[in-house]
């Protein structure tokens, strides 16, 4: 008994080390940009872990600047269109290639996950081409297009999974009462993949906030960009100095929205990446 319980504790003892050391790796970096963005002058070149002065003129100078503040509305505007798209037409296409039965719709998931498989940086040329022969270079639909794109192959792969674990009564029920497909996924299925959408639609979202190449080669003004290319080209005085509490300043201002929803959504965000895991 004593063998097993110091087994037990030896294990707890081995997880709890082993979670804190990840939460440290993955939670530090930003908590050190919290504690860098309230320095100033000389004290950035301090290093200290806990936070020493409460400046904030660095958030100040950062958004003060109209630049950084239009590429904060350019970037909601372009995620949250981006997603929508995308949660459209991800939606549509998961109930065809999740419910309903045609020959080759494996090959046709197959042709979807390799889609995603491709660099950025391997389309970035045609699908430059595109964007100039539409007329959309510096402008926000530009990046809408290419964040569609860029977030719809996953978005697709994984409402798919989600619709196929769906019970294939509740269609089957909706079909003995005269729905159409149409009617079948908006007011049966959709409103039971709260969870799968949440989850799908906030990693896309994530996605799309945090692009960058796409963002600096298919923008050109400060009016038009995104908030990774505006704290990208953040600088001092000089040319070569690099205002170190602006930019961590402008990382935080950026990354806060994101862990916001993140906690505003995270009992959904859970059940939605569990769902499945057990089935009864």
């Amino acid at each position: 008994m004593n063998r097993r319980l110091l087994k037990k504790i030896a294990a707890k003892t081995g997880f709890g080390l082993l979670l804190a050391a990840i939460m440290l790796f993955t939670v530090f970096p930003f908590y050190y940009a919290i504690v860098t963005s309230f320095k100033s002058g000389s004290e950035l070149f301090s290093i200290d872990y806990w936070i020493t002065s409460f400046n904030l003129e660095n958030y100040q100078a950062v958004l003060g600047q109209s630049s950084f503040v239009s590429s904060i509305w350019n970037s909601i505007l372009v995620s949250t269109s981006a997603v929508a798209i995308a949660m459209l037409f991800g939606l549509t296409a998961a109930y065809a290639l999740g419910r309903v039965h045609f020959r080759g719709r494996g090959t046709v998931l197959m042709i979807v996950l390799g889609v995603s498989m491709f660099p950025q940086v391997a389309v970035l040329s045609g699908l430059f081409e595109v964007i100039w022969a539409f007329d959309l270079y510096n402008d926000p639909l530009s990046l809408v297009f290419s964040y569609t794109i860029f977030t719809l192959p996953f978005t697709v792969w994984v409402l798919t999974t989600f619709m196929r674990q769906l019970p294939k009564e509740l269609e089957e029920a909706a079909i003995v009462d005269g729905a159409s497909p149409v009617v079948t996924l908006f007011k049966v299925f959709i409103p039971l993949m709260g969870p799968a959408m949440a989850t799908t639609g906030l990693l896309a979202f994530i996605a799309a906030w945090n692009e960058f190449l796409f963002a600096l080669t298919f923008t050109l003004t400060d009016d038009q960009r995104t908030v990774p290319v505006a704290i990208a080209l953040i600088t001092g005085g000089s040319q070569h100095e690099l205002p170190w509490g602006h930019l961590m300043a402008a990382s935080v201002v950026v990354t806060v929205p994101l862990v916001v929803l993140v906690l505003i959504f995270q009992r959904r965000i859970v059940s939605g990446l569990t769902a499945g895991a057990v089935k009864g």
